[in-house]
């Protein structure tokens, strides 16, 4: 495990493991309004990196720390599938290489230029477009967070 660090928006990252990741999937969808009648069953098993990961050799985890994107509703503590073999696409939340620190942002591209945005008023987007040490270091494809 890598640890990079920047305040407000650091990252750690990791390789995929697949150690654990076969739980048990209950055989009902779980009403989010009423309540409806409990089907009281277990139907299988599912493999969580069928579920998060697409393209295993280019997929990491990524725990979060900082609140520079929290109207985006990932908080400090929060692991992120980042899949590197994607393309960054205009609005993707993305982790990227600036000035040798790592940092979850969305990526923007307005008029030519590419600015990357955070989700908290409290700080403001970065034009990255003529910095010399910046890189998608990959896509966040999915948010894992404790309730």
């Amino acid at each position: 495990m890598f640890k990079f660090s920047k305040p407000k928006s650091s990252v750690t990252v990791s390789s995929n493991d697949t150690s654990v990741s076969r739980v048990p999937l209950f055989g009902a969808l779980v009403q989010a309004g009423f309540p409806s009648p409990a089907d009281d069953y277990l139907e299988s098993y599912i493999d969580l990196n069928d579920v998060l990961v697409t393209n295993k050799t280019a997929t990491f985890f990524v725990k979060v720390d900082g609140d520079s994107m929290l109207g985006a509703g990932i908080f400090t503590g929060d692991m992120l599938v980042v899949d590197r073999s994607l393309t960054a696409k205009h609005g993707n939340i993305i982790v990227a290489m600036v000035e040798g620190e790592f940092t979850v942002k969305r990526f923007v591209k307005i008029r030519g230029r590419t600015y990357l945005y955070p989700e908290n008023k409290k700080y403001k987007p970065l034009d990255v477009t003529e910095l010399e040490e910046f890189m998608v270091w990959g896509v966040v494809t999915t948010v894992i967070h404790k309730v």
